[in-house]
C-alpha cells in the first residue's frame, strides 16, 4: 500500500509537492521527505496535525516530547506510525514549518493505492519555489507595517461625538437604561 500525499502553501500560489510513503514509515519519515523536497534545513521546531474536514487542528504529532504529563495524550514523530492515525483518503494534515510565525504547509491524503509498495518516500512531483523556511523578521514587520494604515484615526472616527448614538436602540430593555445617558459620556 501507498500513501500520497498532496502539499500546498498559502504563501506561494505555484507550489505543489506530491509525496509517496509507505503507510507503515513514521511521521518522522514523513518530515524528513518534506524537507528533502522544499530543500529546507532540519535545524527548525515541527510539527503534523492530523485535521478535521474544515482543517481544525485535533491532534498534534511533535518532533520532540513537548508534554511531561502522563494522563495526556502525546504523539512523537518517530515514534509514531502514520497508518496508526490516517486510515482514510482525503484526511487533512497541517505541517507547521515555522513556529515563530505559525507558517505552515496544507497536506491531504489525496490517494490510497492498493496492491503497490515502495521504500520510504518519494517525491513525485514537484511544482513552484517553496515558501523561504525562515521569515526575515525585519521585511516581515515592515510588510505588516505597511499594511496597516495607523494615522490619527486608527481608533475611530476623531470627529465621533456620543450624542450621535441613537438612544432609540435601547428601548425594551425593562429596567436596564441606556448607558450612554451617563455624565461620564
Amino acid at each position: 500500500m501507498i500513501y500520497r500525499f498532496t502539499l500546498i502553501s498559502d504563501e506561494s500560489d505555484d507550489f505543489v509537492r506530491e509525496i509517496q510513503i509507505d503507510p507503515d514509515a513514521t511521521f518522522y519519515d514523513f518530515h524528513k521527505a518534506i524537507l528533502q523536497s522544499v530543500d529546507y534545513k532540519d535545524n527548525q521546531m515541527t510539527s503534523f496535525f492530523i485535521c478535521d474536514e474544515g482543517w481544525e487542528k485535533e491532534k498534534e504529532i511533535t518532533l520532540e516530547e513537548m508534554n511531561d504529563d502522563p494522563e495526556v495524550d502525546s504523539w512523537i514523530m518517530k515514534d509514531t506510525v502514520l497508518s496508526d492515525l490516517i486510515e482514510d483518503e482525503h484526511q487533512k494534515l497541517i505541517y507547521v514549518f515555522d513556529y515563530m510565525t505559525e507558517r505552515s504547509f496544507f497536506i491531504e491524503l489525496t490517494e490510497i493505492v492498493t496492491g503497490k509498495q515502495i521504500k520510504g518516500a518519494k517525491c513525485t512531483r514537484s511544482e513552484g519555489e517553496p515558501p523561504a523556511q525562515e521569515v526575515n523578521f525585519e521585511e516581515y514587520e515592515n510588510k505588516l507595517s505597511a499594511n496597516l494604515d495607523l494615522d490619527e484615526n486608527f481608533y475611530g472616527d476623531q470627529d465621533y461625538d456620543m450624542e450621535d448614538l441613537d438612544s432609540e436602540g435601547f428601548e425594551g430593555l425593562g429596567e436596564m437604561s441606556n448607558p450612554y445617558d451617563d455624565d461620564r459620556y
